[in-house]
């Protein structure tokens, strides 16, 4: 069962690369540059 283990890694990665550009866009958004 490589193959579960395989889709798993990949799905966390993924999810985490789609979580960190969300995350950047936010943190990089003008309009709330005075929050930050």
């Amino acid at each position: 069962m490589w193959y579960f283990t395989w889709i798993l890694g990949v799905g966390l990665a993924s999810a985490f690369g789609i979580l960190n550009a969300m995350w950047l866009e936010l943190d990089e958004d003008p309009e709330n540059a005075e929050l930050s």
